[in-house]
């Protein structure tokens, strides 16, 4: 796919854009605020137009994203010249977006591969340990996979209880978003960093003592929360999900596939190669073909040999995957100008942004970087809110590493952690509750979410902040 993807690049491009290979870097400062609409357009459509007008929106996402896409690139071809805007073009979508796309696409598969079959019993200890197995899993095969394949057998064990719509809120908290935390492998803005050369281990070494504290506490206070449940309420009378002799995996296969996602993206993380390829000034390394070729084979061999049932009691369809992809080909095309804007700093047309995260004497200040990059990914999405932030902070990895590490742990758990406040803060987190509602979990509504969010969620973002951030 790929492959085929560059050659009828290689083909098109030169055409179109004769000279693109040549074409100038963007300067973000000389850049009008102005170019940054498109981006926040398509961001607030996200936002708004499932609440304002849901059926416009889920008939017509992909034509709205693509609109506010062609609202960027057709007058910035046209001002700035069609070489520029080619460059840019392929640099968002060979650099970044294939990329990111194609490992979601990989874990999304692999996880809708295996179902867990049986009955467990929806105890508070035992709800309690399925959280905390899904916050390491998050970390290991995405907030996505770890997501879609622990809410199905989550939501059978409780089936025969009164109050449930908690367990699924807390689910959102901890599986679905903190617990992806410490890989790349975990959230869509930690495998961005690792793109801009963030080292694979890095948020695991810096940002533990952060996760460990939040979602300790958030799986002890669930456990308070659900034993008051549990204990009120009691259960049905009769399950209605029966007994099965034992719990078992249909589909295990594809845990080994999962093992081959996480050794390819580390792969291309430890690999350094010398080989590459330039596509129309954009790097193409061989350490990262050879993991985007090895995840869509992955991808292929997965959905090929798992069978018919597997997806079928999983109720595996590509719809959720079919609307990251469109959305994102919006988002990432147009962030581009504003980023080059955040790049730019003080000299750009985002200088109070500087201003708002940067200490008097110069310093980028943490605290500020946490709340920033969390508010935005609460309402917006966290894969740009991340690059956004981690461009706004410089953009050179290995400085960010070293001498700034605290302000790159900031972002990250920022963007990881605070995804959680709201439906749309992480992709995840419509899915769930999508999942839950088909399943018959009446599901708190958006405001409603929100109001969990605040009440549990936000008194820990507080004390975080003054006790990893200051």
């Amino acid at each position: 796919m790929k492959k085929t993807v560059r050659l009828a690049a290689a083909a098109v491009l030169p055409m179109m854009f004769p000279a693109l290979a040549m074409a100038a870097d963007l300067d973000g400062s000389k850049l009008s605020a102005i170019w940054g609409i498109p981006f926040a357009g398509l961001l607030l459509s996200i936002a708004l137009m499932p609440l304002l007008a849901p059926s416009v929106w889920h008939h017509h996402y992909g034509k709205i994203s693509a609109a506010w896409a062609l609202a960027f690139l057709l007058p910035f071809a046209a001002i700035h010249g069609a070489p520029l805007a080619g460059s840019q073009l392929v640099h968002a979508l060979v650099e970044e977006y294939i990329p990111f796309i194609i490992l979601l696409t990989a874990l999304f598969t692999v996880a809708g591969g295996i179902h867990i079959r049986g009955n467990l019993h929806g105890a508070p200890g035992l709800n309690t340990a399925i959280l905390a197995i899904g916050a390491v899993l998050a970390s290991l095969m995405g907030t996505t996979g770890a997501s879609m394949l622990l809410i199905r057998p989550l939501i059978r064990a409780n089936d025969n209880r009164l109050s449930k719509a908690h367990v699924v809120v807390f689910f959102i908290f901890i599986v679905s978003n903190a617990g992806g935390s410490l890989t790349p492998l975990g959230d869509p803005p930690l495998f961005l960093g690792f793109l801009k050369g963030v080292d694979f281990f890095w948020t695991a070494q810096n940002i533990l003592p952060e996760t460990l504290f939040l979602v300790g506490l958030l799986l002890a206070l669930f456990y308070v929360i659900d034993r008051h449940y549990y204990r009120k309420q009691g259960v049905l009378p009769i399950d209605p999900t029966p007994d099965t002799r034992r719990i078992g995996f249909d589909g295990a296969a594809n845990f080994w596939l999962l093992g081959g996602v996480v050794f390819l993206v580390l792969l291309s993380g430890i690999w350094k190669s010398p080989v590459g390829f330039d596509v129309f000034g954009t790097h193409v390394g061989l350490p990262g073909l050879v993991r985007d070729v090895g995840l869509i084979a992955i991808t292929l061999l997965s959905f090929k040999t798992t069978s018919a049932k597997v997806h079928a009691d999983n109720q595996f369809e590509w719809g959720p995957m079919a609307e990251v992809a469109k959305l994102f080909a919006g988002i990432f095309l147009t962030i581009v100008p504003v980023i080059a804007m955040l790049k730019a700093g003080a000299n750009g047309p985002f200088a109070a942004v500087i201003a708002a995260v940067t200490k008097p004497d110069g310093q980028p200040d943490p605290a500020m970087y946490f709340w920033a990059s969390g508010i935005l990914s609460s309402f917006l999405d966290n894969a740009p809110t991340y690059l956004v932030f981690f461009n706004t902070a410089g953009g050179d990895a290995a400085t960010l590493m070293t001498t700034y590490a605290t302000t790159l742990a900031a972002i990250s758990a920022g963007s990881v952690f605070m995804g959680a406040n709201s439906y749309i803060g992480n992709a995840p987190n419509l899915m769930v509750k999508a999942i839950a509602e088909s399943r018959g979990v009446r599901m708190p509504s958006f405001f409603g979410y929100m109001g969990w969010s605040v009440a549990v969620l936000i008194p820990l973002f507080v004390l975080s902040t003054f006790i990893f951030f200051r």
